[in-house]
């Protein structure tokens, strides 16, 4: 008889049981680095961006000057994450693999499903309406997450506070840290080099008015000339005039409701966001000396990114598909 060896899988990847004792470790000399060396202070707290440099870029006639905030330098890295990600797509889509791994996979997924919610709404439009709903969600989720990332919000520039503040410390010859007391004048404060995107109401009025711009393109788009009757339709005004009145005033209201989609889209992104921002700031502050404590808030966070970027883009794809859409003229048979 011959006598078969297999060979058992070799194992790859994360082993817990040899890991653990090194995730144990870290939480141990965190706790002991919060408690006895640096303890958590809270970042401060505004709503507009902070500048990187006192003096303006440039000024423009008519809107005023243009500073480099930190808030720009996250919408630059956002861009060429976008980039990143658009460019390992292709180039795994080009290879002929049958089954993307890795990030070009998931992405792969997250588009997948994407386009299967927009096909079920918008029918032959799908096509037209799938990019804006694909570049707004992943482009949202990227800015979103950025505040999970380590140094978002936490490394940066320490300058004067203009009212209270914290002490600092001195680390080597180059780098410096906020310490705690905190003090009522004399004090410094952290501008960070990078802040959430979605932190900055500018960000997120600006797309707002991109997504309610398209879905009026994407309106003409379909319906042509015609689409305009849906917010002032006079066709009934003198042969029904009790029905004319009431189309003509629906009109305006279907105005009125274009324009506080800007105020809705924008707000509840950026307060969503920003609440979760100052969320992360406190939670870190106070429970930071235990470091899986914050990290609880963090999952939470991840989840609420994720699901303000697809409420977004749902909602421009849905506000698309209805603008393909034609009222009728709401005739009435007696």
């Amino acid at each position: 008889m011959e006598k078969t060896t297999e060979l058992a899988p070799k194992k790859t990847g994360w082993r817990w049981g040899t890991n653990r004792w090194l995730v144990l470790a870290l939480i141990i000399l965190g706790y002991i680095g919060a408690n006895y060396f640096f303890s958590p202070v809270r970042p401060f707290v505004q709503l507009p961006a902070e500048h990187w440099m006192k003096n303006p870029l440039f000024t423009l006639p008519g809107i005023g000057p243009f500073y480099l905030t930190n808030t720009l330098v996250a919408l630059i890295i956002v861009i060429l994450l976008v980039f990143v990600l658009a460019r390992s797509f292709d180039r795994a889509v080009k290879k002929g693999d049958l089954v993307l791994k890795g990030i070009p996979g998931a992405l792969e997924a997250l588009l997948e499903a994407l386009y299967n919610m927009t096909e079920s709404t918008a029918g032959k439009w799908a096509w037209t309406i799938f990019p804006w709903f694909a570049s707004i969600t992943i482009m949202v989720l990227l800015a979103n997450w950025m505040e999970l990332i380590p140094g978002v919000d936490s490394i940066g520039v320490i300058e004067h506070a203009e009212a209270g503040g914290f002490g600092i410390q001195q680390l080597g010859s180059f780098f410096t840290t906020i310490v705690n007391p905190a003090v009522t004048e004399g004090g410094y404060q952290l501008v960070p080099f990078v802040r959430v995107l979605s932190t900055d109401l500018n960000f997120t009025v600006a797309l707002a008015i991109i997504a309610v711009i398209a879905v009026q393109v994407i309106g003409i788009r379909a319906q042509g000339i015609k689409y305009f009757t849906k917010f002032w339709n006079v066709k009934t005004f003198f042969s029904r005039p009790i029905f004319g009145v009431i189309d003509w005033g629906v009109g305006l209201l279907e105005l009125v409701s274009e324009f506080s989609k800007v105020l809705s889209f924008a707000f509840r992104l950026f307060g969503n966001i920003f609440a979760g921002s100052v969320l992360l700031f406190v939670m870190g502050s106070l429970l930071g000396s235990i470091a899986i404590f914050p990290s609880i808030f963090y999952m939470l966070e991840f989840l609420v990114g994720a699901i303000q970027a697809v409420v977004f883009g749902l909602l421009t794809m849905t506000f698309m598909a209805q603008a393909t859409q034609g009222h009728g003229d709401h005739e009435e048979a007696h």
